[in-house]
């Protein structure tokens, strides 16, 4: 049985990011919430948990031991950038090799979610991260459009645009794993 952790980034005290009306902890959980919605009602054997299902705040040192705790075998952490660009990016931890199994999760999570949103391509990318470096299984960060750039909001205010990057997430994580269709799932 897989065990996958979401972690919607930010939350309670800690907004994230902030732009055109929208806070970075909103759009995470929404999504977070979405993932796990998806993986339970479509796939078979799957367990999740979650770091927050609602605004609190969530140290990061709480949300990896208890990833670490549960023995997650994959840890996904949702966030929305800022700083004026465009599009979707993630990250793996910085000391790990292209060719890792977090290497090859993470690909298949960019493709999926590259595909399902249409984002610009911002590429796939490396980082000291605690949730990447504290985790003790594959772990990637996601990046989900730009908060801060009329368009990307625009796209990010818009709850089944929010289902959308989801359903990338989802998708790629079912690759990735080799995850099992419910035979009732539509």
């Amino acid at each position: 049985m897989p065990k996958i952790f979401i972690d919607p980034g930010h939350g309670g005290r800690d907004t994230g990011a902030i732009g055109n009306g929208l806070l970075e902890k909103d759009i995470t959980l929404f999504i977070a919430l979405e993932i796990n919605r998806l993986l339970q009602n479509e796939y078979e054997g799957v367990l999740v948990q979650l770091s927050r299902t609602k605004d609190e705040t969530v140290p990061l040192e709480e949300r990896t031991d208890r990833a670490n705790q549960w023995g997650a075998d994959l840890y996904v952490s949702i966030h929305v950038n800022a700083g004026g660009g465009t599009g979707y990016e993630d990250y793996i931890y910085n000391r790990l090799d292209d060719d890792s199994v977090t290497a090859r999760i993470r690909d298949a999570i960019h493709e999926e979610v590259v595909k399902a949103t249409g984002f610009r391509d911002r590429g796939k990318k490396k980082a000291n991260f605690h949730v990447l470096r504290e985790t003790v299984m594959p772990a990637v960060l996601t990046e989900n459009g730009f908060i801060d750039r009329k368009e990307d909001a625009e796209k990010l205010n818009d709850t089944q645009f929010l289902r959308t990057v989801a359903r990338g997430h989802v998708n790629g994580m079912a690759r990735a794993l080799d995850l099992t269709k419910n035979q009732t799932s539509f």
